[in-house]
């Protein structure tokens, strides 16, 4: 199964107030395992940079001003994004943003039957913890030091660790399928070599007249034996 493992970043907190998305990040998940292949874009937002929003992600309106706007990349997103289920942490932060620059330019918005929200699977897992992404990262060891501001590539590639872990973490793989043991049969019963099993006859324990002999004259040696209480 393809999954896309995915993380936005904003001029601000609210796309039905005019904050656009300036930054978008995904990794490809092929059965619960990264693939290597990612997609990553800087869009201009056509207006300001907000100084709070700056100071999350370091994008400055002078940066973005030098990269194409959100309808000249919509395609090539779209393209990547596929079919696949889309994982994010407050994963419908993410999707108003999303849907609101695909509306922005004429396209369909994406299924929200097709979102899997990370912060809602932490808190199943973990009730009354802390989820957010550094502390989940804290919980299961994944390295973040190099993690200075948010980045949409960054947190996409932090998030795609996580949500492994939230689903079991090494544990994943542990289970054959059914072919994969039928495979593993036949490769090596061939090679077991047959053994031989020699045909022992029973030994006998019976015990012997002078064993009895001496076996009964213990018993009687035994001062006030508990059987004849």
């Amino acid at each position: 199964m393809r999954e896309i493992v995915f993380d936005t970043e904003t001029t601000g907190l609210d796309p039905k107030t005019g904050d656009r998305m300036v930054e978008i990040g995904c990794v490809e998940l092929f059965n619960r395992m990264p693939t290597g292949e990612t997609f990553h874009a800087y869009y201009n937002p056509e207006r300001d940079m907000p100084s709070a929003a700056e100071e999350v992600h370091g994008l400055s309106s002078a940066f973005l001003s030098e990269k194409p706007i959100f309808a000249d990349g919509a395609q090539a997103l779209l393209e990547f994004l596929g079919d696949a289920p889309l994982v994010a942490h407050n994963a419908g932060f993410d999707f108003g943003f999303l849907n609101n620059e695909l509306a922005l330019v004429g396209r369909e918005p994406i299924d929200m039957g097709r979102m899997v929200d990370t912060v809602a699977i932490a808190r199943k897992k973990h009730p009354g913890a802390k989820v957010s992404l550094d502390a989940l990262c804290s919980r299961y060891g994944v390295d973040r030091s190099h993690r200075v501001k948010h980045g949409a590539l960054l947190d996409a590639e932090l998030l795609a660790q996580v949500y492994l872990e939230l689903l079991g973490g090494r544990q994943i793989g542990l289970t054959l399928d059914a072919e994969a043991k039928r495979t593993a049969a036949a490769d090596t019963t061939p090679n077991m070599e047959k053994i031989e099993r020699i045909f022992r006859a029973p030994r006998p324990h019976a015990a012997s007249a002078e064993e009895l002999a001496r076996h009964k004259a213990f018993m009687e040696g035994i001062e006030s034996p508990l059987w004849n209480n």
